[in-house]
């Protein structure tokens, strides 16, 4: 995914000298992609592609953190300003007693299906936002469409972790339930979509039934803010992030606060939603908070440690680094370290008898960071990569498996010899769809399916490859004349069914198809055959072939091609004596085909070989040699072999 973000609002948590155009340049060296910067009425926005498991680098505060750490190695200034919200005075952050505010919001979460909550109802006036809101917020790819929306897109820019407003008078209980759906539960959503829900989603009710929020992706309509809007919730939640993800996908909702709670964000940024979000609410809408400051989780939690020391660093990076510039970096990032030895926090170990090395893992990094080699990762890219000299590796070799040696081996032959034939390779989903199921007759129970599919493009894993190779013809057809495909990969066979339903066997195969005709795709395979020496004319065994729509396919298992591979041929001494052609022309029918003529004629043991001369409508002409490995035979007796065909 990729977020917006402007360089003044960037500044507002960074100080720095460098320009927008070498922010752009150094952090795409060392951190987060920037594909470009555009001057937006005296303003500079970033378009950023943010990694699945960097989701901090959602954020304005994130990405300063990035630019605070890599500028400083191009010897730029930067420094994080950190992060600052101050709740309205006379308000505390804990929740008082119900005696001494005006309203009261009860929340229910029996099954703990988010793990904090924080919310608070406020007295607000909904309005416009003001400009510079509603400059960023539409520079940034977001339509402002009141102040008390724009508040909740706009903490979610800036801290990187999504918030939401409900009407509290159309909560109508002053209650939320957060409970699992029931099958069959209906919701309408802010852009007028109704759904249909089963017993894995996570839904918000009032405590009457009816539904008001799915959180984590989208609000619903009927708890929406509105213009007669006079008293608000400001909420913000944890989520199961696996759950986020399964509900979004089955849905089909992607939005964006959905596309950063299925990738874990920042348990403790919630913290710095909610302050900022009430503070902007105070500031922009004449918040007055009425009721306690809800926070069902307010402890902060211990930060993960990994034990490492330096020599882990020289030894993966390949060069030894100064333990102060290690040190600098991880601290630069947000890490905190320690010694073995009890040395206190951020103090930089100058001692190289001290290697041992404690680091405390930020919040933010939580999800990111799990082992040595995750730090060794982060010093070497904010380091530069460029400046690791560039030594080759000394040569090893790995043996492997003989199953996968022969597959790679095969493969690579294959697929050098179809290319020099003229066939182009091409590379398929494993998943079909149940209209390419149903056109080729398959059956889709024999199919196992895909529960959360994004697509019905890609609902069932496939066992066979001639649909999707047959759909890569009919896509084609018009582009080329001649189109000649070929494609090696797996087919998923289901093992067991029902609840004894295991994981299925994983067969590969080689599918080609054309759109020439069938003796065309016949000498393709007739040629990788003799190519790999898997049987003389007389042996040679063909696959089926089967027409669709003048497309012309076949489909070979690759294993038995390998089992049957010889790497050299068959010797067979040169025959001295003389070879007698003889030519007969055939009327082809049902009972009468190339394949049934072959047998018969291959019983002579006088035969050496069959040559087609030419086809004609339903006549085939064939050649017949024969001779003999110990006398010249005569032309009588050649003609007596014909003729027993």
């Amino acid at each position: 995914m990729n977020i917006k973000i402007t360089h003044n609002w960037l500044l507002e948590y960074l100080d720095t000298d460098a320009t927008p155009n070498e922010i752009r340049e150094y952090l795409s060296l060392c951190g987060p992609s920037i594909e470009s910067v555009t001057k937006v009425n005296g303003d500079y926005v970033y378009d950023i592609e943010v990694i699945s498991n960097r989701i901090d680098y959602t954020s304005v505060i994130g990405i300063a953190r990035e630019v605070a750490a890599i500028l400083p190695m191009f010897g730029k200034k930067a420094k994080f300003k950190g992060f600052s919200a101050k709740l309205t005075s006379g308000h505390p952050r804990g929740v008082e007693s119900v005696e001494s505010v005006e309203t009261e919001l009860k929340i229910i979460d029996n099954d703990n299906l988010c793990p904090r909550k924080l919310a608070v109802v406020m007295e607000v006036k909904v309005g416009q936002s003001p400009k510079y809101i509603r400059e960023r917020l539409e520079n940034c790819g977001i339509r402002s469409l009141n102040n008390l929306i724009d508040i909740t897109n706009y903490v979610m820019l800036e801290t990187g972790h999504p918030a939401h407003v409900f009407d509290f008078d159309r909560v109508k209980t002053g209650k939320i339930f957060i409970r699992k759906a029931k099958n069959g539960e209906k919701i309408t959503t802010l852009d007028g979509k109704t759904y249909i829900l089963n017993s894995q989603d996570v839904i918000f009710e009032d405590g009457t039934g009816r539904i008001i929020d799915l959180p984590g992706i989208m609000g619903l309509k009927n708890s929406v803010v509105t213009e007669k809007t006079k008293r608000v919730i400001f909420w913000i939640e944890t989520n199961d992030a696996k759950a986020i993800r399964k509900t979004s996908m089955r849905l089909g909702i992607r939005t964006v606060a959905a596309a950063i709670n299925e990738k874990n964000p920042d348990s403790e940024a919630a913290k710095m939603t909610f302050e900022k979000g009430i503070e902007l609410y105070h500031k922009i809408a004449r918040g007055k908070i009425i009721s306690p400051l809800y926070d069902t989780d307010p402890k902060e939690k211990p930060k993960k440690i990994i034990k490492t020391d330096y020599k882990t660093f020289d030894r993966l990076i390949g060069i030894k680094l100064d333990r102060k510039k290690i040190s600098e970096i991880l601290g630069n990032l947000g890490f905190e370290i320690a010694s073995s030895s009890s040395t206190p926090r951020n103090d930089v170990i100058a001692s190289e008898a001290k290697q041992s090395l404690k680091v405390f893992v930020p919040s933010w990094r939580e999800h990111d960071i799990s082992i040595p080699e995750d730090l060794v990762e982060e010093v070497a890219r904010i380091y530069g990569y460029n400046n690791i000299p560039s030594h080759l590796q000394p040569p090893a070799y790995v043996e492997q498996p003989k199953d996968m040696e022969d597959l790679f081996v095969f493969q690579n032959r294959i697929k050098t010899f179809l290319k020099h034939l003229g066939l182009n390779e091409v590379i398929n989903y494993s998943m079909i769809s149940l209209q390419l199921i149903e056109v080729f007759d398959l059956d889709p129970k024999k199919h196992l399916r895909l529960a959360n599919s994004i697509s019905e493009d890609v609902e069932y894993l496939r066992i066979s490859l001639l649909p999707s190779i047959y759909k890569n013809i009919e896509e084609n057809k018009g582009r080329k004349d001649v189109l000649r495909f070929f494609e090696i990969g797996k087919v998923y066979i289901p093992v067991g069914t029902g609840r004894d339903l295991s994981l299925p066997q994983e067969i590969y195969k080689l599918g080609i198809a054309t759109n020439t005709d069938y003796f065309d795709l016949k000498g393709i395979v007739e040629a990788l055959y003799r190519e790999l020496n898997v049987g003389t004319i007389h042996e040679l065994s063909l696959p089926k072939i089967i027409e669709q729509n003048d497309v012309f396919m076949t489909e070979i298992d690759l294993q038995t091609l390998i089992d049957n591979y010889h790497q050299v041929p068959k010797y067979r001494p040169i025959n001295p004596y003389a070879v007698i052609k003889l030519d007969k022309t055939f009327v082809l029918s049902p009972q009468s085909t190339y394949a049934v003529i072959r047998e018969r004629a291959s019983q002579s043991k006088l035969l050496l070989k069959i040559e087609v001369v030419s086809v004609y409508e339903n006549k085939l002409s064939l050649r017949f040699c024969y001779s003999s490995f110990s006398r010249n035979i005569t032309e009588e007796e050649a003609k007596k072999e014909l003729a027993k065909v």
